[in-house]
């Protein structure tokens, strides 16, 4: 039987299954810290460098594990550092507890050290489900809600508890007026089906349909085997949205792969181009590249009603699993015979991915950073699992990675933060610790709180069965991503010194810390390195130095859009000429002709 709270809080989260708690110590959460030290540290407290990396740690542990992912952190300021890591999980919908501490009830109110009022702060973060502990009795009931809720609601949830209390001795509610009892912890896994006769109607408009698209985000994961069955039998082809890049292998002919300003020649034609459009388990929010209004007639497929038609003007909202919804929408399709719209999605398809293979291999200084993914490609694991970044490395991510097998991979979907992309390779590690994980990330992230949390790999690398994990660096001393944005949304030539980058050896930090390092500074070594560090015996910065003159160039880009760019770079960008010649030998590359045709 539990002594104290905190003793209990680790006990109930030992019965819902919890293995790791990632946080930070401090006295806000002495009581807690002690009861991990009593317990034999079960459940493992995983020490971040930062509250903020211990947050994204636990929402790559929660997108990649698909489970609860619990963190911890001291009041005030450790509370507020976890802010961060909850709005990620807030707007890419994934499921993390926070247990925060707070200054004694006895001195609350009192403008003491540390005390900050965090319900108003935690309110919006943790909408769906905040509270404050301040008595022993409210437990179990409030923490099993924080965890039924967060898991229902696919969305962040929070416990404050005073540091005192943590202290005291626990004592269960009772059977009387004004205590709330719990249930013991449970698999809520029910499954939601939208109704019969919805889903006979969004089979009848699939049958009229000509040239279907099919757009998927992370809601159509676990359907993965229906969607392609779906697009069998309708001759469609189907675009990714970034969440959603894991969900179907990229060696499917007629997946386009990603859509958006990060998306592909591909997924730009399919919804330019088609007539119905499909979409599942997806929020993506950027209608410019949807279908024009009133040219397609939509259907959606989502698990949560009030994410459902907010997108584009859908004729039929199914609102169920996305898994069970297409098991009995498949069977009432007809399958179609004409299958020309299949034939041009599958030949653009095929074009682009010579487009990205040429573009990949143009010369660049030193390092083509297009290559760098391309050749992981062609050498990555079926079953590993691949963390990004916010940053032109995004780009790269998006359009050059091509998934298969059972590979995995997220990024900050929809706040876009910088710096996730090193912790969610870690908490991906704690997740499936016999599966190789690779980070790509930008030299603005790994500077601004990667190279910290480098030294948490080097801690915690001997407990993986497979003690793989690569980040890869692209490293080009500059903000490379908003250096574009100002060039092609601005108008405005490259500002040194709010864009550039000290710089530094990330390979002579890595050996520093104890892990595998590779710099490289030719593309001809890129092969070779990728190789090195998918055989290695523990985990590898790849150190590669990139041309930050490579442009990202979105899939929807003209001539005269890149002339433009290219106008207002040359009125007093550093390096300009190198730039432009850069751009226009990467869009060049799109008008080579057809290797088949």
């Amino acid at each position: 039987m539990a002594d104290q709270v905190a003793d209990y809080v680790l006990q109930r989260l030992r019965e819902w299954g919890v293995k790791q708690v990632f946080g930070y110590p401090g006295d806000g959460i002495n009581g807690l810290v002690a009861a991990f030290g009593r317990a034999d540290n079960q459940p493992q407290f995983i020490q971040a460098r930062h509250e903020e990396m211990a947050a994204f740690e636990a929402v790559g542990y929660a997108k990649f594990s698909g489970e609860v992912a619990v963190c911890t952190a001291t009041s005030g300021p450790g509370a507020i550092h976890l802010l961060n890591g909850l709005y990620d999980a807030k707007l890419d919908h994934v499921p993390v507890v926070a247990i925060v501490g707070q200054t004694a009830r006895s001195a609350m109110g009192g403008n003491y050290q540390q005390e900050v009022d965090l319900q108003a702060l935690y309110k919006d973060v943790a909408s769906e489900y905040l509270v404050e502990v301040n008595v022993a009795s409210q437990l179990p009931n409030a923490l099993d809600r924080a965890i039924r809720i967060a898991r229902a609601r696919r969305a962040p949830t929070a416990l404050i508890i005073p540091a005192d209390l943590q202290e005291e001795p626990y004592q269960a509610p009772e059977h009387e007026f004004k205590q709330v009892p719990s249930s013991p912890p449970d698999d809520l896994s029910a499954v939601t089906v939208a109704s019969h006769r919805d889903i006979e109607r969004a089979a009848e408009i699939l049958d009229a349909g000509n040239k279907v698209a099919i757009l998927v985000g992370q809601g159509a994961r676990g359907a993965a085997e229906q969607v392609r069955e779906l697009a069998d039998i309708t001759g469609a082809g189907v675009a990714k949205a970034l969440l959603g890049k894991d969900v179907l292998s990229d060696e499917l002919p007629y997946v386009t792969g990603s859509i958006g300003l990060l998306g592909t020649r591909p997924s730009y034609e399919l919804m330019r181009d088609c007539d119905t459009l499909i979409i599942i388990g997806s929020n993506f929010p950027y209608a410019q590249f949807l279908p024009e209004f009133g040219q397609a007639r939509a259907i959606q497929i989502d698990i949560d009603g009030a994410m459902i038609g907010m997108r584009y003007p859908t004729e039929v909202n199914l609102v169920g699993d996305a898994k069970a919804t297409l098991a009995q929408l498949n069977p009432l399709l007809k399958r179609k015979s004409e299958r020309g719209w299949r034939e041009t999605v599958e030949s653009n398809v095929a074009r682009w991915w010579e487009t990205v293979e040429r573009q990949s291999m143009l010369k660049a200084r030193p390092v083509n950073p297009m290559r760098v993914v391309w050749e992981l490609s062609q050498r990555i694991p079926d079953n590993a699992i691949v963390s990004a970044d916010s940053g032109s490395s995004t780009n790269w991510y998006a359009r050059c990675l091509r998934f298969r097998g059972t590979m995995r991979g997220s990024l900050s979907g929809t706040l876009a933060t910088m710096g996730p992309g090193v912790p969610y390779a870690i908490g991906a590690k704690f997740a499936h610790p016999d599966r190789p994980a690779i980070a790509l990330v930008g030299d603005g992230a790994i500077q601004m709180n990667g190279l910290a949390e480098l030294l948490t790999v080097a801690r915690y690398h001997r407990q993986w069965s497979d003690p793989r994990l690569i980040v890869c660096v692209f490293h080009n001393n500059d903000l490379n991503q908003v250096t574009w944005e100002l060039r092609s949304m601005g108008g405005a030539p490259k500002f040194e010194e709010s864009q550039s980058l000290p710089d530094t050896s990330y390979a002579e930090v890595a050996r520093v810390f104890g892990l595998n390092a590779i710099a490289v500074d030719d593309p001809e070594q890129l092969g070779d390195a990728w190789d090195q560090a998918l055989r290695a015996d523990r985990p590898t910065v790849l150190d590669v130095r990139c041309d930050p003159e490579v442009p990202p160039i979105p899939p929807h880009a003209t001539w005269e859009q890149m002339k433009a760019t290219a106008e207002a770079v040359l009125r007093g960008d550093p390096n300009a000429w190198h730039l432009v010649t850069q751009g226009a030998k990467t869009k060049a590359q799109e008008f080579v002709p057809h290797r088949n045709g």
